[in-house]
């Protein structure tokens, strides 16, 4: 009887007590987030009790098996299999706590500051200094699991005494992954770019979704995900425009007709914008840039705060400037000319235009084409024809 009721009692007392723990811990926990509602800390320390009650429970049974008597043949087994679960939680609440205590101070800052540069900076520097210390634990957490076995601790010691060699084969061929750790960090605290920056990579418009040690995954206007290695932002050219301050200047080039009315067009231009809610009403203008034998380039220039409300601006200038030149002003709009240019009218000495005089001239020309001017071509064609053909090389003038 008492083998089979000291296994229930440690057992059972051990769930009952971690149980109990657990629930005050959380209890004292959701009164001191009540209290104070300004620090998210302890309501993030809630999303840690269960790490934090395996490690209650895994360490109690861990203490107190000697005393349960059960399965005493599989004693060492059993114990070691509770030691790397207790490693393996330790490294899990470790984490948690970690994370609940980086996201604390972030919410401060952000709080605290108003620039939406630094803020982005900020997150971006906690979010890889989250991810190092989430890699450093589980580093650690995997090799204290490897030492628990006494084979993997001559192994270690092998390795110790090696590591130099070691080094330098895993430095070569781990080249691509250690430069792009070095360039996640690099960007992490160069304030290089980041998370929420609109960036412009291998002609894709997109923003920062998320930065990692070792790939940056940029997000399109029309949802896709482009997934980069770090070491491309550090070794090539990019776009970012939320450098420094977000507002921006957009270009609209239409092409109209040389008739067009410009100064009409800045006016509606000018109606436009005071219309469109994206328009930050810094500037705003219209110039005619450019011109080709048939149209001319005008370019309407806008702002607005950010990239965003921009390309709203940028769109709804063209399409109305479009749609106003096409109801009030077609004649604006570029045309291609099937038809021969005419000549102004103009008059002559004797009353009549010299249009007509010239449609005279042109029927007479035209006659004489086709009359005696065009018989006597076709007789000139025909002698020098015969000519060629009674030249040979033997004879005539061939032979010089």
């Amino acid at each position: 009887m008492e083998n089979v009721l000291r296994p229930l009692v440690v057992v059972g007392g051990s769930v009952l007590l971690t149980l109990v723990i657990g629930w005050v811990t959380d209890h004292l926990l959701r009164k001191a987030d009540d209290r104070d509602r300004e620090t998210p800390l302890w309501g993030l320390l809630r999303r840690a009790r269960i790490p934090y009650q395996l490690v209650l429970c895994v360490a109690l049974l861990r203490g107190s098996y000697d005393q349960a008597d059960l399965l005493p043949r599989h004693e060492i087994a059993i114990e070691r299999v509770l030691t790397l679960l207790l490693i393996g939680s330790a490294a899990w609440l470790v984490i948690r706590i970690a994370a609940a205590i980086v996201e604390t101070t972030y919410s401060r800052y952000a709080r605290a500051h108003r620039d939406p540069a630094r803020v982005r900076r900020v997150r971006t520097q906690v979010t890889l200094i989250m991810r190092v210390v989430s890699a450093i634990v589980g580093v650690v957490a995997v090799a204290a699991m490897l030492l628990t076995f006494p084979a993997m601790r001559a192994a270690g010691a092998s390795l110790l005494a090696s590591a130099g060699i070691l080094g330098i084969v895993a430095g070569v061929a781990a080249q691509s992954t250690l430069g792009n750790m070095f360039a996640g960090l690099q960007i992490a605290f160069g304030d290089m770019v980041r998370i929420g920056d609109t960036v412009v990579v291998d002609g894709e418009w997109g923003t920062v979704e998320e930065i990692t040690l070792t790939f940056l995954t940029v997000r399109t206007w029309d949802e896709r995900r482009i997934t980069m290695p770090v070491s491309y932002f550090t070794s090539k050219p990019f776009e970012n425009w939320s450098r420094g301050t977000p507002q921006m200047t957009g270009i609209v080039y239409l092409h109209v007709d040389h008739s067009a009315p410009v100064e009409a067009m800045r006016e509606k231009l000018r109606d436009i914008l005071r219309e469109c809610p994206a328009w930050d009403g810094r500037a705003y203008g219209l110039q005619v840039t450019d011109t080709t034998p048939s149209t001319m380039q005008v370019r309407a220039l806008v702002t607005a705060k950010d990239a965003d409300d921009i390309w709203t601006v940028r769109v709804e200038v063209r399409e109305r400037l479009i749609r106003w030149l096409a109801d009030e002003h077609p004649y604006a709009l570029p045309r291609v000319n099937t038809a021969d240019a005419l000549l102004p009218p103009a008059r002559s000495g004797d009353g009549r235009s010299d249009s007509a005089t010239d449609g005279a001239v042109g029927r007479s020309g035209g006659a004489t084409v086709g009359g005696t001017g065009g018989r006597g071509n076709g007789a000139a064609a025909r002698s020098t024809s015969r000519d060629r053909a009674y030249e040979s090389p033997g004879t005539g003038p061939a032979r010089g």
